[in-house]
């Protein structure tokens, strides 16, 4: 590809920031005022810096074309302006950029210098009189260690300025090599022609990609050309974004995870307000959107800016609960296959991770340890019965609690959360695994309960009356395997089957290992109600007549075997792969990934499929949906590199089984979850 840079000298306002506002920022330690004063202060005292190359890297992955850029330009001399994401405004330096990429379409790279100016963030303080969270201090100003700018020759109008480029090592391929630092780059690895629907897949999912200030951030939700309406299927979702992470990094690129990872943690820290009430701090948005805006009412200049839902344009109003969560888990891969542990040690990410704990581990009403959540708060974001401890939502906490215990810094201000955490990761995993299961004896036993016990003693702890278990699971329920639930709730019992949550009870060792046995076995003796012609069913089965119109309202896209109401979704096919990798079983993906491979590209890579067996691609799906597409790439490079699989999992934690959760000792009861949890492994 052919290209060329040029530098144009302009007067304009901050080019890149958060459409946001922001009087909640205190969270980091700075008030809007004199954040802005401070850093300009400091800022001025700065000679020209060096912006590392790989920040120009472009994205648009089409030759001659680029996705997401805008150009800010005014004839008149001025400063150069670089994003300051620590507070979501932009600092102001000597000169602008704007990079000609390919077709002379003007592009904006002001580089985003969050990394920068948060690896200079140093200590944590306990604020005083507020109770979990903390305050961030920059410290030493932003005397920033970086390489100057070379630039070997300016010319003025429309001349070209050629750079050095010899601060940045790329590839062949493009990869920035410095990307690579801390990767075994000896080892041996054997590389395949990548299949036909592999490559469509690669060219797609770069398609889709979506870049701030000339950095890429992550990928939009589907990238359909001939939907004319796309709603919010235009946003870079935290939950859709996953599968795509995981396949830049399974790819050796993880600039753009990383960059996700920084520019979500800044929307975590801003205010959210719906119908003048905000929600706890620590709450990761559903999803954001890049936009584009005129400067300061100007025709000629524009400035992108980045605008985060957190529930309040969302269907329903809800907070994604979800959000924090996968951020979490994928914090964690991110340091996993890259080796680059310093980003989660970072003082700003720390602090993210606090807020995202403190805001699930809030004291409440509830009696369990399971979190508790209104319906469409996760992957299944519609009105499905879930409302309660859905078992997606369990799962998805107890993975994010384990990533949190082994990335949090131990110290004097953290000791008490991580403490916590760990109370919390007994008790879960005792709940879940003793009163979430479901196999034949399990079911024999709920039918023969007898109901309004009252004692500390009772084996009806929740009073679940016999006639809930449904006439379907008498049948289905096979004599080798079994389930986990999808909810839990005082007299009710939700028996449909939610694959995300049982995968994920696998992955996360949520199960004991003979149940996450169970769960794969009830699969496979399931293929055709769970598989069928296209993987996996994201609940079965689906509700019908007289319960689809009382639970879900009539909603018209959850009619029975669509959507949500019992849809095939073959973004769940990464998250079975890697469950089958870790209970070897790996030749029950390899069927999966071969089934969805005959189908998807044929289909244009839909959202969902509908009918009970999933033959028909889903009437109100999106085409070229990107978390099918990276579902599926990302499905072929795990089996074909169960190393790295193996870095996304979790085996069972023993030091976990002697924490005791409770005073059940001291009170004379006779059962807490650490001797129950230690009784369901040694049974094994």
């Amino acid at each position: 590809m052919n290209s060329s840079t040029c530098i144009g000298i302009s007067t304009m306002k901050p080019c890149c920031r958060i459409l946001i506002s922001y009087r909640s920022s205190l969270i980091y330690g700075f008030s809007s005022s004199k954040s802005n004063h401070s850093a300009f202060h400091n800022l001025s005292k700065l000679h020209a810096r060096s912006i590392d190359n790989s920040r120009f890297h472009l994205y648009g992955y089409n030759k001659g074309q680029s996705v997401g850029y805008t150009c800010v330009a005014d004839p008149n001399p001025g400063a150069f302006s670089v994003s300051g994401s620590n507070w979501g405004q932009s600092r102001v330096f000597s000169s602008s950029f704007c990079v000609d990429r390919g077709r002379a379409r003007g592009v904006l790279v002001i580089s985003n210098v969050a990394s920068d100016f948060r690896n200079h963030s140093t200590s944590v303080e306990g604020n005083v009189g507020e109770k979990g969270f903390e305050r961030i201090y920059l410290q030493g100003g932003l005397n920033l260690n970086v390489k100057p700018l070379v630039i070997e020759r300016i010319e003025t109008g429309s001349e070209v300025v050629k750079e050095d480029n010899s601060g940045v090592q790329v590839d062949e391929s493009g990869v920035n090599l410095d990307d690579l630092k801390g990767v075994n780059l000896n080892e041996k690895v054997v590389e395949r022609e990548l299949s036909e629907i592999e490559k469509e897949a690669w060219n797609l999912l770069r398609g889709a990609v979506v870049t701030y200030c000339g950095n890429p951030v992550g990928t939009v939700a589907a990238n359909d050309p001939a939907d004319k309406q796309p709603l919010n299927y235009d946003q870079v979702f935290i939950r859709d974004f996953v599968p795509s992470a995981l396949a830049f990094l399974l790819n050796g690129e993880g600039e753009i995870v990383k960059n996700f990872l920084l520019h979500t943690l800044q929307l975590q820290s801003w205010e959210k307000t719906v119908d003048c009430y905000s929600p706890g701090q620590g709450l990761m948005p559903a999803s954001f959107k890049v936009r584009t805006v005129p400067l300061d009412g100007s025709d000629e200049a524009f400035e992108e800016v980045l605008d985060p839902d957190f529930g309040e344009s969302a269907i329903g109003r809800v907070a994604p609960v979800d959000s924090g969560l996968w951020w979490i888990i994928l914090l964690r891969a991110y340091g996993k296959i890259t080796g680059d542990n310093g980003l989660h040690e970072r003082v700003d990410v720390q602090t993210g991770i606090r807020l995202i704990l403190n805001l699930c581990l809030s004291d409440g009403f509830d009696m369990f340890p399971t979190l508790l959540v209104t319906d469409g708060s996760c992957m299944i974001d519609r009105r499905m019965g879930i409302h309660g401890h859905p078992l997606e939502i369990q799962a998805l906490f107890y993975a994010a609690l384990r990533c949190s215990r082994e990335m949090l810094i131990v110290n004097d201000a953290t000791k008490n959360l991580v403490a916590a955490v760990n109370n919390r990761l007994s008790a879960l995993s005792f709940h879940i695994r003793e009163y979430y299961w479901a196999d034949l004896r399990k079911i024999n036993e709920i039918y023969r309960y007898k109901t309004e016990e009252y004692s500390t003693d009772a084996i009806n702890k929740f009073n679940i009356y016999p006639d809930q278990i449904p006439s379907w699971l008498v049948d289905w329920i096979p004599e080798e395997g079994g389930y986990f639930i999808g909810n839990l709730q005082p007299a009710h019992m939700d028996f449909r089957f939610f694959t995300l949550g049982n995968l994920w009870a696998i992955i996360s060792s949520l199960g004991t290992q003979k149940q996450n046995e169970g769960i794969l076995n009830l699969i496979e003796a399931k293929w055709d109600d769970l598989v069928a012609n296209m993987p996996l069913k994201i609940c079965y089965p689906a509700l019908e007549s007289e319960e689809w119109r009382i639970i879900t309202g009539s909603d018209p896209k959850n009619t029975p075997w669509s959507y949500h109401n019992g849809g095939s979704w073959p973004t769940l096919l990464w998250q079975f792969t890697l469950a089958c990798i870790k209970m070897g079983r790996p030749e029950l993906a390899q069927k999966a990934v071969a089934l969805a491979e005959k189908k998807l590209a044929v289909d244009q890579w839909p959202e969902y499929y509908d009918t009970r067996n999933g033959r028909f691609i889903g009437k109100q799906s999106r085409l070229f949906q990107t978390w099918t597409i990276a579902g599926f790439l990302s499905s072929k490079m795990l089996l074909e590199n169960t190393e790295k699989a193996s870095l996304l999992f979790w085996e069972e934690d023993y030091e976990l089984l002697e924490t005791c959760v409770c005073a059940l000792g001291k009170t004379g009861r006779r059962k807490c979850s650490r001797f129950a949890a230690r009784s369901q492994i040694q049974s094994q």
